[in-house]
């Protein structure tokens, strides 16, 4: 995991029709798409982004989620909020990919050996495959 990188300045125009919230989610695909943001670096947290931005807590969450909506980021429950690979950055993606991960370490936390995981999940989709086709 990388270091968290220092919040960059940003100069809001007030006298635009965007709200903060789109000007700083467009400003931070701007950070991350130009390679200022790289692919794992792991983002401010959004009290401080928004504490070293002076502006509110809600305008930078809305914020990353509309980043993380549209794949450029993945919010890891307990870790922080991390730059997706320039690829990943299809929607619905990051989200699939975080609930995988949190789905792979809760197994691991139960005791389960990742060998174990990929056999659970296979018996797991057969079973609902037949249970789908019986409703049939």
């Amino acid at each position: 995991m990388k270091a968290i990188k220092e919040t960059p300045s940003f100069a809001f125009d007030e006298n635009s029709d965007l709200p903060l919230w789109v000007q700083l989610r467009n400003r931070m695909a701007y950070l991350i798409t130009s390679g200022f943001y790289k692919p794992g670096d792991k983002l401010p947290t959004v009290r401080k982004y928004a504490a070293d931005l002076r502006i509110a807590y809600n305008t930078v969450s809305k914020a990353y989620m509309g980043l993380e909506r549209d794949g450029y980021v993945t919010t890891v429950r307990g870790s922080g909020v991390f730059v997706n690979e320039p690829g990943d950055n299809q929607k619905g993606d990051a989200r699939v990919n975080a609930l995988a991960e949190d789905f792979i370490k809760s197994c691991l936390e139960q005791g389960m050996a990742y060998e174990d995981i990929p056999k659970l999940v296979s018996a797991c989709v057969r079973r609902m495959k037949r249970a789908h086709e019986n409703q049939k």
